[in-house]
Parts: C-alpha cells; structure tokens; sequence
C-alpha cells in the first residue's frame, strides 16, 4: 500500500514529531511496508484457531499479607541519618 506525504505528516502532527523531507519519504516507505506486512496476515486462515487470552496457563498465586515483624516508631528512627523526634528528615527537593 502506498502512503502519501499528507498522510505521514498528519501522523507526525498527531505524534508532535517535527520531520524534514528525507525523514517524511523514509516514514511513508516504512509505513507503506507495515501495512503491506498487515494484509500479508489478512490472508492467513485462522477459522481453526482459539484466541489468545493469556500468554501461559500459569494462574497467579498470591501470598496472604501477614505481618511477620514489627519495629517499633523508635527503631525505625534510630538508623536513620537525620530525624527529629517523630519524623525522618530529607533534603528539600521542591522550590
């Protein structure tokens, strides 16, 4: 299928990429050749085959959430590198 240069410029306006011409001839060729590729797969006879949901068969196991250690408010303080009495102290990274 053959794309124009009206085409790929509309598709470079809706993806806010700027292109020169040499870029633009590339795209179309490029283009041209993924939707030849895509009527290629249009040919092929899927009457006999199941769609694709999922990848594998494998079901995801999910653990039950227990807590298994607590640390206390003022064991979490003591390792950290600056703190006030209640709370960790970061460096300001917003102005």
């Amino acid at each position: 299928m053959k794309i124009d240069n009206d085409t790929v410029d509309k598709i470079a306006h809706l993806a806010r990429l700027e292109i020169n011409e040499t870029e633009r001839q590339e795209m179309a060729t490029d283009m041209g050749k993924i939707l030849d590729f895509m009527a290629k797969l249009n040919e092929v006879d899927t009457s006999g085959v199941e769609p694709l949901v999922y990848m594998t068969e494998i079901v995801n196991s999910v653990r039950e959430d227990v807590v298994k250690q607590e640390i206390s408010h003022e064991e979490a303080l003591e390792n950290a590198p600056s703190h006030d009495a209640d709370y960790f102290r970061v460096a300001k990274v917003i102005g």
